[in-house]
């Protein structure tokens, strides 16, 4: 696996670019690979679980993060196109309640990786997504919080034309002021 790493501007958030071999059959490249991203993202990392959503334009997911059993996710885009974000929510570290957000489409092939201690989420901006991440947690519903997506005190500058649509825990999320956040 050939990657390039590029650290954001939260530095444990990197966006991950593949080498893509094409020719006129279409392409190929190696989505993930265990050893190369222990060397050249973080080590130690072991995913434990897959997951797949589909979205239509306007959708809004997140801000997700579970206060116990904290996942690191490395996302992907398989079909369409979505801004991508992670937001800082550990009160030890000096970018505390900042945000990074990064678009991540099907045609650009990039992954982000959002190591444990972020809020995630993304809004879909073609007319739909289908995103792929592998968590390095299970998902526990007793220990899901959802950071509200709107919070004028991280001040994301999400890319929408209108309100976006969104699931109800994520309508009704805590604003950073109130929300569980790691030590």
């Amino acid at each position: 696996m050939s990657i390039t790493v590029t650290s954001t501007g939260l530095p444990d958030v990197k966006i991950i670019e593949p080498r893509v071999f094409g020719d006129a059959r279409g392409f190929f490249f190696e989505s993930f690979n265990a050893r190369v991203f222990a060397e050249q993202v973080e080590a130690g990392v072991d995913f434990v679980q897959d997951n797949h959503s589909c979205s239509s334009k306007g959708v809004l997911r997140g801000l997700h993060y579970q206060i116990e059993h904290a996942q690191g996710k490395l996302v992907r885009v398989v079909a369409g196109e979505i801004f991508d974000v992670a937001v800082d929510i550990r009160r030890s570290s000096p970018t505390f309640g900042q945000w990074v957000g990064v678009t991540l489409s099907a045609e650009n092939q990039r992954q982000m990786w959002v190591p444990p201690g972020f809020a995630h989420g993304f809004a879909v901006v073609s007319e739909f997504a289908e995103v792929l991440y592998k968590t390095t947690d299970y998902w526990y519903p007793e220990h899901e919080r959802t950071l509200l997506w709107s919070d004028a005190t991280i001040g994301i500058d999400w890319p929408l034309d209108g309100a976006p649509v969104l699931a109800p825990k994520d309508a009704q999320g805590a604003p950073l002021a109130e929300a569980q956040t790691y030590a």
